[in-house]
């Protein structure tokens, strides 16, 4: 599957340039490009778009970057109850540093950080102060007043006109955030409002990669989106804002084509001129679809994606992150999209390695665990847990002596190693589990490697497996979830705990 591309990423820069470059001139001043997604590390589409980089939208600003200002907007509530980002296992407001260090290695700085429908929240004051005394510029802005209905409230010095106004020089203003919810339409809307006021010719556009404007409303890689947006209840449907305008069928989601005729109202009364946009996908720029070099292959990876969230809800709904309903939907659309979730080529290998740990250990108490990888050749690798090593731990050993030739009866860990770190985690830390979890068998591996050549060359294998899938049957702990993220792989498990003990899960 992974030796597929499916997406043109120079094809895709030039198109996605282009189009932003002509929305600027349809405007004359400043543009307020709202982006959704993510701006940087977009893993939903690399796996969906077989061969999209993760920071394709990044090299197109960094392309762009004389013409760029950057504002981060970040939900005061988000801060508050520590909203997750499931990819890197942060925080929000963490993500939102990260992007601002991440942005400026990209040579781009963010311009201003707004703290959206601010109500004074702890969390959020704390978040706001550790910025300004890192000398980041930053806002607060409160809900708007009369939202959604009344658009003269909404449109008036007691509605927009209430945030400060955010101070930018240029004609590209990129309006992004951490997460869906994060306040970036209103912050756009909210510049709009003031540099209009001001005599700046300045106009929205969105930038948004799913779903797909001009693929079919059940092509897979919308459905995937559908899938990844299963808590958010979000749904595709035709645009009928477009079908009616032009006759012609184009996707767009539920939130926005309900939105459209509000939002319209909103900017022609900013600007009291006719609203040049007659239907959402009309407002969006994304050309992300022209990109697409081989539709099978891209519908492959979306199907295998559409299972990936099937067991990611399914986890999320055993540790009690979300409803019931969350995962019943997400199993709706993988059965509508006619796939189940053995149909990840993983799966069977890992819970048959489950397996054979039940049988090795017959007669001893605790959970037995298995794991498979998926290699770039279609090779699939398994291992199991043990009293000394977690399923990932033994999984990612296996793994590298495959790839370095290194026969499986060789140890690459010296007894003396797994020894000094079982007694430092139960003699001096005090802790409960000695087996070692992944994170730990990284670091003994690099350690192993000073002295013991093969280890070292099993280390350097890791960095082909970066991007294969995984399987494990049940959810990782902290440590081992941690190194796969590391190790840059896709990650499912089955709804099932690695113990009995509720502190340790």
């Amino acid at each position: 599957m992974r030796t597929k591309i499916g997406f043109d990423n120079e094809k895709y820069l030039a198109e996605q340039s282009a189009e932003i470059l002509q929305r600027i001139e349809q405007f004359g001043d400043k543009l307020f490009l709202e982006f959704g997604g993510k701006l940087l590390y977009d893993y939903h589409a690399a796996r969906v778009l077989s061969g999209y980089d993760p920071n394709v939208k990044m090299r197109l600003l960094q392309k762009l970057k004389d013409k760029v200002d950057i504002i981060l907007c970040i939900y005061a509530g988000d801060i508050e109850h520590k909203k997750m980002r499931a990819d890197f296992g942060i925080s929000y407001d963490a993500d939102a540093l990260k992007l601002i260090d991440d942005l400026r290695e990209w040579g781009v700085d963010v311009s201003a950080v707004v703290i959206t429908r601010f109500e004074e929240q702890p969390a959020a004051i704390q978040f706001k102060n550790k910025l300004q005394r890192r000398d980041i510029t930053v806002y607060t802005h409160r809900f708007t007043k009369g939202y959604p209905t009344n658009v003269e409230m909404i449109v008036s010095e007691e509605g927009y006109g209430a945030n400060d106004y955010i101070e930018t020089t240029k004609p590209i203003v990129v309006v992004t955030g951490p997460g869906p919810g994060s306040g970036k339409l209103a912050t756009a809307l909210s510049q709009l409002y003031h540099e209009r006021k001001r005599g700046v010719g300045a106009g929205y556009a969105k930038f948004e990669t799913f779903p797909i404007w001009n693929l079919p409303l059940k092509h897979p890689v919308n459905v995937a989106y559908e899938s990844a947006t299963a808590d958010l209840r979000d749904f595709n449907m035709i645009d009928s804002h477009h079908l009616e305008a032009y006759n012609e069928k184009t996707v767009n989601y539920n939130r926005d084509v309900e939105a459209f005729p509000l939002l319209r109202r909103i900017i022609e009364k900013i600007t009291g001129e006719p609203c040049v946009y007659k239907s959402p996908t009309d407002m969006g720029v994304n050309r992300a679809g022209f990109g697409i070099v081989d539709d099978e292959a891209v519908r492959e990876a979306s199907v295998q994606e559409i299972i990936r969230r099937y067991f990611r809800y399914s986890c999320e709904y055993a540790m009690g992150l979300i409803d019931k309903g969350t995962v019943e939907r997400a199993e709706l659309i993988m059965k509508d999209s006619g796939a189940k979730a053995e149909d990840r080529p993983m799966v069977l290998p890992a819970r048959k390695a489950a397996e054979d740990a039940r049988i090795a250990g017959k007669g001893n108490e605790g959970i037995f665990c298995g794991a498979a990888i998926e290699l770039p050749d279609g090779m699939v690798i398994t291992g199991k847990n043990s009293p000394t090593m977690h399923a990932a731990a033994c999984l990612i050993i296996n793994t590298a002596k495959q790839l370095a030739g290194i026969p499986p009866a060789l140890d690459l860990l010296p007894k003396s190693i797994i020894e000094s770190l079982n007694h430092f985690k139960r003699d001096v830390l005090e802790g409960k589990r000695l087996s070692l979890d992944l994170e730990e068998t990284l670091i003994a591996l690099s350690i192993s490697g000073t002295t013991n050549p093969a280890a070292q060359s099993a280390v350097e294998k890791l960095k082909e497996i970066r991007g294969c899938d995984v399987h494990i049957t049940h959810i990782p702990t902290p440590g081992d979830e941690a190194g796969l993220r590391k190790l840059g792989l896709n990650l499912t498990s089955d709804p099932d705990f690695s113990t009995r003990c509720l502190f340790l899960n």
